[in-house]
């Protein structure tokens, strides 16, 4: 194929434009004339190279080692490869449990730029509402919908790179490189499952290659799967409560923690590449992903949940469907956790006192999720012009929707009349991205090699888009009383997360345009020195102008130093600066609760103190060594990223009677169904530092090739400065301490013949859970370890099978010492997570 002789040296798309080294992976970098060096083109414009000649810590994970891991979803096998790389199970977590929120470095998942060949991918619709800490309102992409067959490789920069790529890049940057094989393929059968007998998962996914004429290729690839959910929960204290009260119609559990369900979950990509001749390449590739997720809630006490079931001292909320009649409905106290006999029989007699403990004297929980369809396209063209000019013209367009649906509950204030099920409404991202970029070797004289002169141009939209639900979902209900529910004291909309009225609907949009100028050059044989400079201008907040400096030194042929310094920024998404959200959740009395999530700007936010949001902006630097000796590969990195005006989810501030009295006079009808709210704030500084460890070492042992790997990373970040008026205590001691200080994995891979296995030991260093972002259930997460392995026997040439387990030992986190209040056997935040062990088996056939 003639197409990947020029593919790497004229790659110079944003985001496709630094060279990237393969740290994890010392055999294909260090003995050059047992296999050829692992070369990638990203984190400079400058030609392509190799781990030793990298100025900024990077990780690469081959499509091999993608394949070694049972649980499919990509952003867990990043966490079992990248130490600096966490994510958790969100088993209540509103929108979250349909986009898992990641963390690289100890930053949000919005701090990490995503690409995918290259190409800036769009963002989520999802944005993290209620996990508190670190995530706190983020609002990143959505890397589930890449199925891992589709991969060739993914490359992981540890390091500030806003100045390169512009907004987000503060964490550093991850691109997928999808596979571009003109022939052959792979097919793959897995099923597995958790030692506990739940959480069964199947897969089947392909990838295969066609040429496209002789001078081109055609790869696809699709992933079907389906996941059961998993349940690591126990009876809540006030459940049984209930039960020994007589309620027989309590569930058991009443509530459940634990993975969430993912069904018809099926991932599409392709990957398409054409020469043109003449040093001229097209390029094509896009996807297509939909899913459906189903997750839980918190439990609806039958004899106290506010404005659904309970009412004033110890009562059930009753409502009058008659006000204007002058007879009062009997009241109904709660006794010996339930509620009065003869009351209660006087209510159901009436038809025209109602009470939900009629027809649901259970209790509730409701069940959240939805549909997730994600699709994107990129296409271009790059070469080299006879004048030696390289260039690269692109444009993509990248969209994601969640449609969102929560069932098992109830709109409190349309009282008998409301369903249980229902549709509250849509998120929907659109991204659109144009780029030009452009290098040129320069001739300096003084100068033995030439500079390296690089330059481009970039103009991008986004879109926010919010879809009102079905009406019941924000139904006040019968509003032709004289005193309707929802002034009765009953909650307006499902409850749960009511759905998005008509007035909070639109599409929320912004553009901007960026330039940048990039030099790289060696200054002597051993000295290389690069320097980067971005403007962007953003139609709602204005310009930001950032640099980066990066150095090489080859100290000899065993030695080499480098760093980097630079200033970054993150622009506030217009989701964060727009959308709103009401959801569930416990208040620091240990009581459900609904809180609004609204714009900055929205009347509520801004008699609260909000106001528009500014871009977060970073200083970074970073410094190390690596270190080559025979077949040992070493790499020592130290960095120190400063974040001022971070942008999180203010505290809740408590709705008086003053301020919806207020609202109401401004046209805020739903006021007083909200017991708090909170909005997007710049309100805190931080500094995040660490050092990272890479080691890898090749053995010819045991009759076959025995690879070691090391992969360890500490992290420390600490609040510089915050506003306790709009920022929680709680959540500041989430920031500093809600993930792993400390976390490294050792990895013994051997193959011999026709036997390839792998054992892989990560450790988990402790953290902190404010369990159900309450702070005064605070949970000391110990450190932990666990084990992963697997073994494959190639039975012929084109069919392989493995069996494996992660977490082999079925290790667990400490137990939460809460459990009996909320039902959550384990910490539900736990880095290494809250099932168990999984074992798995499959089979590939490779043609």
């Amino acid at each position: 194929m003639k197409i990947a002789k020029t593919t790497i040296a004229v790659a110079l798309a944003l985001g496709f434009n630094n060279s990237f080294a393969a740290e994890n992976d010392v055999a294909a970098v260090k003995n050059n004339e047992k296999e050829t060096e692992t070369i990638v083109v990203i984190g400079t414009r400058s030609s392509p190279r190799s781990v030793a000649d990298s100025s900024v810590p990077i990780d690469i994970i081959e499509s091999k080692e993608l394949a070694r891991n049972g649980l499919g979803d990509i952003s867990s096998v990043l966490s079992n490869v990248v130490p600096s790389y966490n994510v958790n199970t969100q088993s209540i977590n509103d929108a979250a449990t349909m986009v898992r929120p990641a963390n690289l470095r100890g930053l949000p998942s919005d701090n990490t730029l995503v690409l995918v060949n290259g190409k800036r991918r769009h963002r989520a619709s999802v944005i993290t509402w209620t996990t508190g800490g670190v995530n706190n309102g983020a609002h990143g992409p959505d890397i589930s919908v890449i199925p891992a067959i589709a991969l060739k490789q993914v490359e992981v920069l540890r390091d500030g790179a806003a100045a390169q790529y512009g907004s987000d890049a503060i964490a550093g940057v991850i691109n997928f490189q999808l596979k571009d094989d003109s022939e052959g393929g792979s097919f793959q059968l897995q099923t597995g499952q958790y030692y506990e007998g739940d959480g069964e998962s199947n897969l089947l996914a392909g990838n295969f290659g066609l040429p496209l004429t002789e001078d081109g290729f055609a790869n696809f690839s699709f992933e079907v799967s389906d996941n059961k959910p998993t349940s690591r929960s126990v009876q809540r204290e006030d459940a049984q409560a209930l039960i020994d009260a007589g309620n027989t119609s309590v569930a058991n559990p009443a509530q459940v923690w634990g993975n969430p369900e993912i069904k018809n979950n099926f991932k599409l990509f392709g990957n398409i590449g054409l020469d043109l001749g003449n040093d001229k390449e097209f390029y094509l590739f896009g996807n297509w992903a939909e899913k459906e997720v189903v997750g839980g809630f918190y439990f609806r006490n039958p004899n106290n949940r506010g404005g659904v079931y309970g009412g004033p001292d110890n009562t059930l909320l009753v409502g009058d469907l008659t006000p204007d009649d002058g007879i009062a409905c009997p009241v109904v106290n709660i006794i010996n956790d339930a509620p009065d006999p003869t009351a209660l029989a006087q209510i159901k007699a009436d038809p025209n006192c109602f009470s939900h403990y009629e027809n649901i004297p259970g209790g509730f929980t409701p069940h959240f999720g939805g549909k997730v369809v994600d699709t994107a396209i990129a296409i271009g063209t790059r070469g080299e012009l006879e004048s030696g000019l390289l260039y690269d013209l692109s444009a993509s367009v990248g969209r994601h929707a969640s449609k969102f649906s929560i069932t098992d509950t109830l709109n409190a204030a349309m009282g008998p009349d409301s369903p249980r099920d229902f549709s509250p409404g849509e998120y929907i991202e659109i991204d659109t991205s144009y780029t030009l970029d452009l290098s040129y070797p320069l001739t300096v004289g003084w100068l033995e090699d030439d500079i390296n002169v690089a330059g481009g141009f970039e103009y991008r939209e986004e879109s926010f888009e919010i879809k009102a639900g079905d009406v019941a979902s924000y139904s006040l209900g019968d509003t032709t009383l004289s005193l309707p529910l929802y002034k009765q004291g009953f909650n307006v909309g499902s409850n749960g997360f009511p759905g998005f009225k008509p007035e909070h609907a639109g599409e929320f949009e912004r553009s901007n345009v960026a330039a940048y100028i990039d030099i790289e050059a060696y200054l002597t044989d051993n000295l290389r020195i690069g320097a980067a400079t971005r403007y962007e201008d953003f139609s709602d907040f204005g310009t930001t102008t950032n640099a980066k400096l990066t150095a090489h030194w080859q100290a000899n042929d065993n030695i080499a130093l480098r760093g980097s310094v630079g200033t970054g920024f993150r622009a506030p998404t217009v989701g964060q600066s727009n959308a709103s959200n009401v959801s569930t959740s416990l208040n620091q009395a240990g009581l459900l609760v609904d809180q609004a999530t609204l714009s900055p700007t929205n009347l509520i936010s801004v008699r609260k103190g909000g106001k528009s949001l500014d871009p977060e902006d970073s200083t970074n630097y970073a410094f190390g060594a690596v270190f080559q000796f025979d077949e040992l590969f070493f790499t020592i990195d130290y960095f120190n990223v400063k974040v001022k005006d971070r942008i999180t989810l203010s505290k809740d501030f408590k709705v008086t009677e003053e301020d919806v009295t207020a609202l109401e006079a401004l046209g805020v009808l739903d006021a007083s169904s909200f017991d708090s709210v909170k909005y997007f704030t710049n309100d805190f500084d931080t500094t995040t530092k660490g050092v990272d460890v890479v080691a890898n070492y090749r053995a010819d042992m045991f009759g076959g090739e025995t690879r070691y790997s090391l992969a360890y990373n500490w992290t420390d970040t600490s609040i510089d400065n915050w506003n306790e008026d709009f920022v929680s205590e709680t959540v500041v001691k989430q920031m500093e301490d809600g993930l792993p200080d400390h976390k490294g994995t050792i990895t013994v891979q051997h193959t011999n013949g026709d036997i390839d296995g792998f054992i892989r030991m990560v450790y988990f260093g402790g953290h902190y859970e404010a369990h159900a972002e309450v702070g005064d259930w605070p949970i000391d997460i110990d450190s932990a370890i666990t084990v992963d392995a697997e073994i494959s026997y190639a039975a012929t040439q084109a069919l392989t099978f493995s069996l494996g387990a992660q977490n082999i030992f079925d290790n667990y986190p400490n137990k939460n010492p809460y459990a009996d209040i909320l039902g959550a056997e384990y910490p539900v935040t736990a880095v290494m997570g809250f099932s168990g062990g999984y074992y798995y088996l499959k089979a590939q056939y490779s043609f």
